[in-house]
């Protein structure tokens, strides 16, 4: 009952009407496949607000238990490990905004292309960026975050050598490319 009531706090009356006449038979795991593309949205929508506006419990409780987060390649599983990484966020970045380029929902799966604004210090950077949800019983279970790594280290890079290097960097890897010398 707990559950339920979270849940409609979280996503609206139209979940907990929805479980309260379909609730899953004893035993039996909700299949992902059940999720209604818009209360997906929704908690996604939930998420975005509470990381634009520094709720660490808000999103933590986004995530499911054995929720993770993977960046750079590195995943991260578990409250505890989710809450670093969301520290380490807002460390690098400051404040971070999102704005939306494009959204698709299929089944238990969120994407989106977005552009990721962030001000560390007294700069600000945009880059585009891009994310893949997995929910289960409207928690997320999986956050893929994709951004270019060398651009990341473009925008907090500081150092008399560290920046001419990374855009050094940079430059090589576009050679060979149209309109590119």
């Amino acid at each position: 009952m707990l559950e339920q009531m979270l849940l409609a706090v979280l996503l609206g009356h139209q979940v907990l009407e929805y479980r309260l006449k379909h609730p899953p038979k004893y035993g039996e795991k909700v299949m992902s496949t059940e999720q209604s593309a818009d209360e997906i949205r929704k908690v996604a929508k939930i998420l975005d607000d509470a990381v634009e506006n520094e709720d660490k419990e808000l999103v933590l409780s986004c995530f499911s238990e054995d929720g993770e987060i993977e960046v750079f390649g590195l995943k991260f599983k578990g409250h505890e490990n989710i809450r670093k990484t969301i520290d380490w966020m807002y460390q690098r970045f400051g404040q971070i905004r999102f704005r939306p380029i494009i959204i698709m929902v299929d089944g238990s799966v969120f994407f989106e292309e977005f552009i990721l604004s962030v001000k560390p210090e007294d700069a600000e950077f945009e880059i585009k960026a891009a994310e893949v949800l997995v929910y289960e019983d409207y928690k997320i279970k999986s956050l893929r975050l994709y951004f270019d790594r060398l651009e990341i280290a473009r925008m907090l890079s500081k150092g008399f050598f560290e920046r001419p290097l990374i855009n050094r960097i940079h430059r090589d890897t576009l050679k060979g490319l149209p309109g590119i010398n």
